[in-house]
């Protein structure tokens, strides 16, 4: 017997998919009456329909995994029927050929979206630094070896503004030149993501505005993925130090990202972070 296609696998999953959210509801879950249904287990299609506000018809050929058309505004109306979480929406999204909506807020829902587990991770981090930053490179989350290194404090508040308008971060920087150009690069390539986000906009031309550097940077239109970038700082106690960064997507918080700097291997830094983080600790034992 022949395998079936890539599509005839993804109808056949979307067929048993809504047969398995539409058997585990009861008519009461939805509002419906149980009168007179005998022993039939979950909801009749029939059933499905009438809370979606589609066909009958079409309802069952949808569950058939038959080869049909259809739009968001159906799915979110049999999303709502089958009462799926956001997971799931998404699942039936993808399983139809339609590319699923964003999961609530894009921009992952701001400082609320930091789970007290993330937060555990973030001060697990430290002395190494790390921070959470949303689509518009704002400072969500941010631990202790981030301010003691990079000098963040309550006054800074995304991370392109305080690289270009910071004259305590460019002197931190070690190789401030190169590395802006990376950073307006990558900066570009986020904001590309979001046209119709009108505060790329705003951030955009405030930069133009306040920062020649990026106003010559901005407009060679170089664009960058750049999720591996090294960046060596020159703290005023801990000496050079070299990190690698590492951004990571966080799953379910769109547009967020958590950023973790680890020390370079054969640099030192290790080393010179341990000092510099235990030099506090010192003076609050003492």
């Amino acid at each position: 017997m022949p395998h079936a296609s890539p599509a005839g696998r993804r109808r056949e999953e979307l067929r048993d998919f809504l047969r398995t959210r539409r058997a585990r509801l009861r008519p009461a879950d939805v509002g419906m009456p149980e009168a007179g249904r005998g022993r039939t287990p979950g909801l009749r299609r029939e059933e499905v329909a009438v809370l979606a506000g589609v066909g009958v018809s079409w309802y069952t050929w949808l569950e058939q995994g038959r080869d049909i058309k259809v739009s968001d505004g159906v799915l979110d109306a049999v999303a709502g029927a089958l009462r799926l979480d956001e997971a799931e929406r998404e699942h039936l999204y993808l399983l139809a050929g339609l590319n699923p909506p964003a999961r609530g807020a894009e921009d992952g829902g701001g400082a609320a979206a930091v789970t007290p587990e993330l937060r555990r991770v973030l001060e697990a981090w430290s002395p190494r630094p790390g921070y959470v930053r949303d689509r518009h490179w704002n400072f969500i989350a941010v631990n202790d070896g981030a301010r003691a290194v990079f000098g963040y404090g309550e006054s800074d508040r995304n991370c392109l503004v305080m690289f270009f308008t910071s004259a305590r971060y460019r002197a931190l920087h070690a190789h401030w030149d190169e590395a802006a150009r990376g950073v307006v690069a990558r900066f570009r390539a986020d904001a590309a993501r979001y046209p119709d986000d009108p505060e790329f906009g705003r951030l955009i031309d405030r930069m133009l505005a306040s920062s020649p550097e990026f106003a010559r940077l901005w407009a060679r239109h170089e664009v960058s993925a750049g999720g591996q970038v090294v960046k060596a700082v020159e703290h005023p106690e801990a000496g050079t130090l070299v990190f690698e960064t590492t951004l990571l997507p966080l799953a379910g918080r769109p547009g967020l990202h958590l950023v973790l700097y680890n020390p370079r291997p054969g640099s030192g830094t290790e080393a010179r972070l341990e000092r510099l983080m235990e030099g506090p600790r010192l003076v609050e034992a003492g």
